[in-house]
């Protein structure tokens, strides 16, 4: 994906508020602007976030036009016990982002598990942003394998961090936007430092392998062909997402009932 310097910094309020984020907050925004390029090339044109009444960092659920590119009103209901599918179709969609990671590491091979972590390592944006990989973990750690959520958690530090050893350096992207002189804050140093040196440490730096290459707007994906794979590795809750009293459950509901005002 080609990325439009001059937008890209209007995008989060022009030359004076470049100059007041810290480099984790602009690698985060970077991110941010091209999932939401992506997704606009599957529905209406997104305004320039600093036109809205907003912070950068709120859920795409919570911004009219985003997502999706419906309105907040012209959500589709649930069901009264929604699967992981339902929110991938009525919540989550596009998903182009999240969808061409997986596919990308199911063409190329990779583990069962390491596609499921990839399918699901970014759909908390809906939520949340800053933090995805921590949000993004405590989503989905009832419903997962230890390995996955926290593969899910530590892909956000290792991004930023190159391991020729699989074919990921540091994104040049990066440089160009950012500079060279890019330093991560001290809580993403020291998440990549625990992960770097942990057992399953390959788990999360494969999510980054197939994460910022994964980005084609003219791609077609969909959840279809990962269904069988959600099957086996997803612990779906009789009584529905939201329904359950887990740990989580209240960010499901969340996401599914967005409009609630208390």
């Amino acid at each position: 994906m080609e990325i439009d310097r001059r937008a890209f910094i209007a995008s989060i309020g022009g030359a004076a508020a470049l100059q007041t984020l810290s480099p984790d907050a602009l690698a985060d925004s970077l991110e941010h602007y091209m999932v939401a390029r992506l997704d606009q090339s599957a529905g209406p044109g997104l305004d320039e976030p600093n036109k809205k009444p907003y912070r950068r960092g709120v859920g795409s659920l919570f911004v009219l036009g985003a997502g999706d590119g419906l309105a907040a009103d012209k959500l589709a209901a649930m069901p009264p016990k929604p699967t992981l599918i339902d929110f991938f179709k009525l919540r989550f969609a596009p998903a182009n982002h999240v969808l061409q990671s997986a596919t990308r590491a199911m063409k190329t091979g990779q583990g069962e598990e390491t596609v499921f972590a990839c399918l699901l390592h970014d759909v908390v944006l809906g939520l949340i942003k800053p933090d995805h990989g921590w949000w993004g973990a405590q989503l989905f750690e009832p419903y997962v394998s230890e390995r996955v959520s926290w593969a899910i958690r530590y892909h956000q530090a290792l991004r930023f961090y190159p391991d020729p050893s699989v074919g990921y350096e540091y994104p040049e992207m990066y440089y160009r936007i950012f500079g060279r002189d890019y330093v991560p804050p001290p809580h993403v140093e020291a998440a990549y430092k625990y992960a770097r040196n942990h057992k399953w440490y390959m788990n999360a730096r494969l999510i980054t392998v197939n994460d910022l290459y994964s980005f084609d707007p003219n791609a077609k994906v969909s959840v279809e062909p990962f269904i069988d794979v959600i099957g086996r590795n997803f612990k779906q809750p009789k009584e529905g997402l939201g329904n359950d009293n887990s740990p989580s459950s209240h960010m499901w509901r969340t996401i599914a009932n967005p409009d609630l005002p208390l």
